[in-house]
């Protein structure tokens, strides 16, 4: 979080094109390294047309490239684990290659729903593009669920914005709690999926 805050503070000293670069970046950033806090700077970038008077096209574009650029690298690296998938059946990924093949089936069957979804998912979002270019998915098909999802996202993000964004405290708090509903409702199924597969091995 000390270097989101510090990207933050450079975001908001920068009202041109740095600034809006910044933004881009972050975005882009967060699919390639889940821990970084792209989405609260995108936030920022809502607050700063509420509160600063920054372009609302501008922070929505920003953000929304830098996130297709992400995505897209992401599927880039799923393709090029599908080129060399043929290492996994020795040493240490073997024991995961029936999880992944699994994970890809599925990703083939229903890889555009994914897709569309994946920008309202905290975290594990570069993921589904990884397993997309992974189950070959075409880039084009890759590339439009995924931007229309950004586009999604970053719409009630900034509407957000627009609505709370004159206290940055409330519009953080709001962002959080929604993360943490969802890890919650996450937890849960997954505690119930673990349940049924225990179950079924008990029979």
């Amino acid at each position: 979080m000390h270097l989101g805050n510090q990207l933050i503070d450079l975001v908001a000293q920068n009202h041109n094109t740095l600034g809006l670069a910044l933004l881009c970046l972050s975005a882009c950033i967060e699919y390639l390294f889940p821990p970084f806090p792209g989405d609260m700077i995108t936030v920022f970038g809502a607050f700063l047309v509420a509160r600063r008077g920054w372009s609302g096209p501008a922070v929505f574009g920003a953000v929304t490239v830098g996130s297709a650029v992400g995505c897209m690298l992401d599927y880039a690296l799923g393709r090029w684990l599908a080129r060399t998938e043929a290492r996994w059946t020795r040493g240490r990924l073997a024991r995961w290659r029936p999880q992944i093949d699994a994970l890809v089936a599925r990703f083939a069957r229903h890889g555009a729903l994914y897709i569309a979804i994946n920008r309202f998912i905290p975290s594990l979002r570069g993921l589904f593009f990884i397993a997309a270019g992974m189950a070959r998915l075409p880039w084009w098909k890759v590339l439009a669920f995924g931007t229309l999802s950004a586009l999604l996202w970053n719409t009630l993000l900034l509407l957000l914005g627009l609505t709370v964004g004159q206290s940055w405290d409330r519009l953080v708090s709001l962002f959080q709690t929604y993360g943490i509903l969802f890890w919650c409702v996450f937890g849960i199924a997954a505690l119930e999926l673990v349940v049924r597969y225990l179950a079924r091995r008990s029979r």
